[in-house]
């Protein structure tokens, strides 16, 4: 929360500071559109915290409403659902600090392996035995074991498990182009998921549960979906194959903390990029690019306040926007929306996409810190 914010709600407590409000309706409402989508066992991936809109309330949204896993990017993320009393299985397979192999047992926690180098630093630390799920490149080159030493890894896993440090039990990839949500585009990769999966089956490792695709895959090709999908922005209403309409997750709101009368020829901001061409109204929300709001982005981009859009005006300073709202003066106080799922004058995280020139996925996760978080 910024200097102004604090400020603000000092003042008077009927005003909210900037806030990020997580709807678990709607991902409770995103994950039943899936499950139309599909009979394999929906996965809800909740890594850099649930997209932005909280691991823990993201998760219990999801199994709420019939996610049958949960997928983070590391054993302290998982560690910490459990300990919100989340006990569905959980799969890691990121790990940017390495795996915790005692912590992975200890929590009952799936850990993917992505390499021959990855499974031997598991075996050589793991007293008990850490389930485990085998990560093969399946196009994307971005990490899990290349196809030339597929054969290797599944060979040190079956050695693993028979001196019971590690016990197989899923085979994984990704879908490099699932986002152009055309069939033959993932076909290479299925291909190579359903080659694992035989070598896996034909080293005598029984039938691990497979999963290869993530959101797109799963609301646009039946063919990836395996024994479970993996929905990680889906759940918060972004789907990157652009095809079906999801629910938005979350809302973005701030109290307007200024309000100034200006003549028309008024420079607006630092350096003045913007000049007002009549008389109107500028209105400063305590919001800037510390708190996630693109620096740069079209001029469309606005907010909403009381069912109209008035646009944002100037630069994006560190802590504040301005919004230029004509002949409307509002008080202090009233509160605008950034974004929501409403719709209508309300702008959504395509919008600001659209706006920024980049994915929704950078909009929602890049809320900082100072803005306050709220379930709704």
């Amino acid at each position: 929360m910024n200097r102004v914010s604090v400020a603000l709600e000092r003042r008077s407590g009927a005003w909210r500071p900037p806030t990020l409000q997580t709807l678990p309706s709607a991902v409770a409402a995103n994950v039943a559109e899936m499950r139309a989508r599909t009979a394999s066992t929906i996965m809800a991936v909740v890594k850099a915290d649930g997209y932005g809109h909280g691991a823990v309330t993201v998760a219990r949204a999801a199994v709420a409403a019939g996610a049958g896993w949960l997928g983070t990017t590391s054993v302290a993320e998982a560690s910490a659902l459990r300990a919100a009393g989340l006990a569905v299985p959980i799969l890691t397979w990121l790990h940017p600090s390495g795996i915790d192999a005692e912590a992975a047992a200890a929590t009952g926690v799936d850990v993917a392996v992505g390499s021959v180098d990855e499974l031997r630093a598991l075996l050589a630390q793991a007293a008990s035995p850490v389930r485990i799920h085998l990560h093969m490149d399946t196009g994307m080159s971005r990490g899990g074991c290349p196809r030339g030493r597929w054969d290797e890894l599944i060979g040190l896993a079956r050695r693993g498990q028979r001196a019971r440090r590690v016990r197989v039990v899923g085979v994984m990839g990704h879908l490099p182009l699932a986002d152009r949500a055309d069939p033959a585009a993932n076909a290479s990769a299925v291909a190579g998921m359903h080659e694992a999966r035989r070598a896996v089956r034909a080293a005598g490792l029984g039938s691990p549960l497979a999963h290869l695709a993530a959101t797109s895959g799963t609301l646009t090709d039946p063919a990836t979906h395996f024994g479970m999908v993996r929905v990680g922005a889906g759940l918060v209403g972004i789907d990157p194959s652009g095809t079906v309409e999801m629910h938005g997750a979350s809302r973005l709101t701030a109290p307007i903390v200024h309000t100034t009368a200006a003549p028309a020829g008024t420079p607006v901001g630092y350096a003045g990029t913007y000049v007002t061409d009549r008389a109107t109204h500028l209105s400063v929300l305590p919001l800037g690019y510390a708190d996630g709001i693109p620096r740069e982005r079209l001029p469309q981009a606005g907010v909403e306040i009381r069912g109209r859009r008035f646009p944002i005006v100037g630069r994006v300073s560190m802590d504040q926007i301005v919004i230029d709202t004509g002949a409307e003066a509002f008080p202090v106080g009233t509160s605008a929306t950034v974004f929501g799922p409403e719709g209508g004058a309300t702008p959504g995280l395509r919008d600001w996409a659209r706006w920024a020139g980049t994915i929704p996925h950078t909009i929602v996760t890049g809320i900082g810190p100072r803005v306050r978080r709220s379930i709704a």
